[in-house]
């Protein structure tokens, strides 16, 4: 089978609808008070314990990963997940006014919000990128190892989540482990290992 690489117009597209998918499932999960795995749940965390702009927690907090993803994955994937999170910290500081969210329910905040993140990463890494920290990881461990993706991210969601039990009451905890869970399925079903060897 013939494989094609991207062109760097597909790539700008892709890392643009990614983001933007990220960035408002994230604004979702942020008015019903909820956490998401991963560097986003930590950089939301740190933003309910002190109002801090989750898009700056969120870039900070990346910052020693991008090592990890250059001496791992190489500069391309570098450069694009950088450039992934500039755009994210950048539509964080929009979205509050782009998109004013007065009341959503929880649930669905929980299983649409985690899925539409759990899209955003799936388009970003079809594309050689990602939101880095534990996506980092996860990519690695798959194209080095075979381990699925989805199901490291999983795991690593489900340590940050269980950290949110000071910061969270039970409910909106185990609504957060929804928004895992529904944002690891997507990973799991759609990002095979091999299965876009040729990007």
């Amino acid at each position: 089978m013939t494989q094609h690489r991207h062109t760097a117009l597909e790539d700008v597209h892709a890392l643009l609808i990614g983001s933007s998918f990220i960035a408002v499932g994230l604004t979702l999960l942020k008015a019903a008070g909820l956490v998401t795995g991963g560097v986003a749940g930590v950089a939301l965390i740190i933003s309910y314990l002190t109002n801090w702009q989750v898009g700056t927690v969120f870039f900070l907090l990346n910052l020693p990963f991008y090592v990890l993803a250059q001496r791992t994955l190489g500069w391309a994937f570098t450069f694009k997940t950088l450039a992934t999170n500039l755009l994210l910290a950048g539509l964080a500081f929009g979205m509050p006014y782009w998109l004013k969210v007065e009341r959503v329910d929880p649930i669905f905040s929980a299983v649409f919000g985690g899925t539409i993140i759990g899209m955003g990463i799936l388009a970003l890494a079809r594309h050689r990128s990602s939101v880095g920290g534990t996506g980092v990881l996860a990519l690695w461990l798959q194209e080095r190892r075979g381990i699925s993706a989805g199901k490291v991210q999983m795991t690593a969601d489900c340590l940050v989540i269980a950290a949110a039990f000071f910061t969270i009451n039970f409910d909106k905890l185990l609504l957060s482990i929804a928004s895992a869970v529904a944002l690891s399925a997507v990973i799991i079903a759609n990002h095979k290992p091999g299965r876009y060897a040729g990007y």
